[in-house]
């Protein structure tokens, strides 16, 4: 589990490389550890584990890098292996690991995109976190409001013989590149040989299905769950634009929906079905992830709030006509409703139009 890589094309191209998944020496650990360290007191804000993208390392690589994380006082970030409902002889259930590293070590376990990793297990999971956290145990949650995932084709849990774990075959697959769906597991094989980092669309929940969708809600609501997007980079149909920095997208950018739409929690789950109030959502999205960070981020505590003091990184929109327009179909679509966005006090929306030139940002870091 590397801490560090050529960018996410790099990365994605890498997650099937059975040597990239191979459980660590002792002393290659020994210079992960020592990269970790240095890339930490550069101003990294955590650590981020893939576990669930090489299932087999030892339990034991995780647990020492939870307490690194947990001596450095920053978060970990996990995408959790496979549950043992899911792969019975899987070396750790994928949310006990991650609870037992909390109670364990004391780290503050971030534990990514809870929706798409417990699935139809979700109940159980929420269970475990839920029991750590009331005995004291810092884990954290997040959660995108989608039935499907993206990700590299390559991946450890869409090998052929690895679909059917998750409930899913070859044909919940879709090929991001061409748009095909991944007609069966001779096909599947082909391109995870030949494009290994290719995005592929990965159908697990169906949403329009109730009971999937009751699933996907469960794993949104739950106590204190942030809304995440798990945004990811576009893909271009029929080779790269000339200008890719260019708005509008030039025609054939895709990526997932919940790269433009993932707030539609604003219209679902407030205007629709009045499972939040629109404070608890705006929370959600925004002061949630900014706690996640602030124990060891000092400027993360200026943010997700609006108060004296705090930056002034604002988002203007109107209640009853916020929404998402993305689909799977139309993945790039601009949501509506949003008239202003203000970073820094400066206007990088306006009227609903983005100001191109506007780029007053900056980077944040954890220093010590």
């Amino acid at each position: 589990m590397s801490p560090r890589g050529g960018g996410l094309a790099a990365g994605l191209r890498n997650l099937g490389n059975p040597a990239w998944q191979r459980e660590a020496t002792p002393r290659r650990l020994d210079a992960l550890f020592e990269l970790i360290r240095h890339d930490l007191s550069a101003g990294a804000l955590g650590i981020g584990l893939l576990v669930g993208y090489a299932p087999r390392v030892a339990p034991e690589e995780y647990l020492s890098m939870a307490g690194l994380a947990a001596e450095a006082g920053v978060p970990t970030y996990t995408h959790a292996r496979d549950l043992i409902d899911q792969v019975p002889d899987i070396p750790i259930d994928g949310a006990e690991e991650v609870v037992r590293a909390a109670a364990a070590t004391g780290a503050h376990m971030h534990y990514c995109h809870i929706n798409s990793t417990s699935l139809r297990q979700v109940d159980r999971v929420l269970t475990l976190v839920d029991k750590v956290r009331a005995e004291g145990a810092r884990v954290t949650t997040e959660a995108y409001p989608y039935g499907a995932g993206m990700t590299g084709i390559g991946a450890a849990f869409l090998a052929p013989e690895s679909p059917h774990t998750m409930g899913i075959g070859p044909s919940s697959i879709t090929y991001v590149p061409t748009g095909e769906r991944v007609a069966d597991a001779a096909r599947l094989r082909e391109l995870r040989a030949t494009d290994p980092g290719g995005l592929a669309v990965i159908h697990f929940l169906n949403e329009d299905v109730p009971a999937d969708r009751a699933f996907m809600d469960r794993a949104l609501l739950s106590q204190d769950t942030v809304v995440g997007s798990d945004a990811m980079p576009l893909t271009w149909a029929g080779g790269e634009p000339p200008d890719p920095m260019a708005w509008p997208l030039p025609p054939g950018a895709i990526t997932h929906p919940r790269t433009a739409g993932t707030f539609k929690v604003l219209r679902r789950h407030v205007r629709e079905t009045g499972a939040l109030s629109l404070p608890e959502a705006v929370r959600r999205c925004s002061l949630l992830p900014a706690r996640v960070l602030e124990e060891s981020v000092p400027a993360m505590r200026r943010k997700g709030r609006i108060q004296a003091g705090c930056d002034a990184d604002l988002v203007v929109f109107s209640p009853e006509e916020v929404s998402d327009q993305a689909t799977y179909a139309a993945s790039t679509r601009p949501s509506t409703g949003y008239a202003h966005v203000l970073v820094g006090g400066r206007h990088v929306v306006r009227d609903g139009e983005p100001i191109l030139d506007a780029l007053p940002g900056r980077a944040i870091r954890c220093w010590r």
